[in-house]
């Protein structure tokens, strides 16, 4: 499969509150709604749109609007017109949005997005793992909790989220397996089916991976419609996803608010320590902990850095000489077999509790 083919969406029940006072919005939003079966209100402000709020199947808020009620429980979509792609991202991050749908070419996710609102199938857990500093180890750390999934027999994919970050594939040592890449999904809409994304997938190590391409070829750039249709496929297909999310801004805009839970691999160093307090302005309104790097007897112990971050500390990576050369080689997965390694990955695993074990993906 070279492009994946669209899930009409299935009429269902539930209400659909669009926040916006732009009649453009309002047109673009009543024809998708009407598309996805569902019923309709439409409120000017975030004062009036409070009333409706957890009652509503879905919310979508309009580009128009600079403030919202108080956190509710129903995700909200921000919502927008072409033109407004860059503008409408940072919107979202500064107002706590956790989904971005700019029209009309996200109509078909869109509409999807709602129908699964109104009618929610299982799913599993997104986690995703950024680095609280440069050369963290996020990649490495992700890679031995998806590993260690896989060797508890949970479907579990791991994503490259990072188009610089040079290829996942190279640290899997997989860069000639075949499978589909993200540059091959830079032109799927709409919905995507989950069981062709499982099949049209590589793998390694017993887990899938969708990695950014190996190779000195500038990269196909995979829209944020794309992305997001991707990883709902996947959240479908999987029971657990961990995205390398990586510290770039494109990243931390888009891959990062599909997370449910967010891990910051932070070294134990003081300046790392103030270099994650940084990061966590960026990052969305998600569970967040720490995994610290640290060699037995550092400067700096769990405690220290989980009071100077201000956030609880998950699991402590052991510090391995052999890490870097593994890296290079491709052998990270070898190194996981590792039973300190193991042991670190099922403290991390354990975090997501519950959510994991009731993953039960379609």
């Amino acid at each position: 499969m070279s492009r994946h083919q669209l899930n009409a969406p299935q009429p269902g029940t539930g209400e659909v509150l669009l926040v916006t006072s732009s009649g453009v919005l309002r047109a673009e939003v009543e024809r998708i709604v009407a598309a996805a079966g569902a019923q309709l209100r439409v409120v000017p402000d975030a004062v009036e749109g409070g009333r409706y709020w957890d009652a509503a199947a879905a919310v979508l808020v309009g580009s128009d609007v600079r403030e919202l009620p108080p956190r509710r429980r129903t995700p909200a979509v921000m919502v927008g017109l072409d033109g407004e792609g860059d503008s409408l991202w940072h919107l979202a991050a500064a107002l706590g949005a956790e989904r971005v749908a700019v029209l009309p070419d996200a109509a078909a996710w869109l509409a999807d997005h709602l129908s699964r609102s109104r009618s929610p199938g299982p799913g599993g857990v997104v986690l995703g793992i950024t680095g609280g500093c440069g050369g963290a180890g996020a990649t490495t750390a992700a890679i031995w909790i998806a590993q260690a999934a896989a060797w508890l027999g949970v479907r579990v994919l791991l994503v490259d989220g990072d188009p610089w970050g040079g290829g996942l594939e190279l640290a899997l040592a997989a860069e000639d397996t075949p499978g589909l890449r993200w540059p091959d999904l830079a032109e799927a809409r709409g919905s995507i089916d989950p069981v062709q994304l499982v099949d049209s997938l590589p793998a390694a190590g017993g887990l899938s991976f969708l990695s950014w391409p190996a190779s000195r070829e500038q990269s196909i750039p995979v829209p944020a419609a794309a992305t997001a249709g991707v990883l709902d496929a996947a959240r479908r297909g999987y029971e657990l996803v961990v995205i390398d999310v990586g510290r770039g801004a494109g990243p931390l805009n888009t891959v990062a608010w599909d997370c449910d839970r967010i891990m910051v691999v932070v070294p134990a160093q003081l300046k790392a320590a103030v270099a994650a307090v940084r990061l966590l302005q960026e990052l969305p309104p998600v569970e967040a902990a720490l995994l610290v790097r640290a060699r037995p007897g550092a400067a700096l112990d769990s405690s220290l850095i989980a009071d100077a971050v201000g956030l609880p500390v998950q699991g402590r990576i052991p510090e391995l000489r052999a890490v870097p050369g593994a890296t290079e080689t491709g052998r990270l997965l070898d190194l996981g077999k590792r039973r300190n390694i193991r042991r670190f990955a099922a403290a991390a695993l354990d975090w997501l509790g519950d959510d994991l074990r009731a993953g039960d993906a379609a």
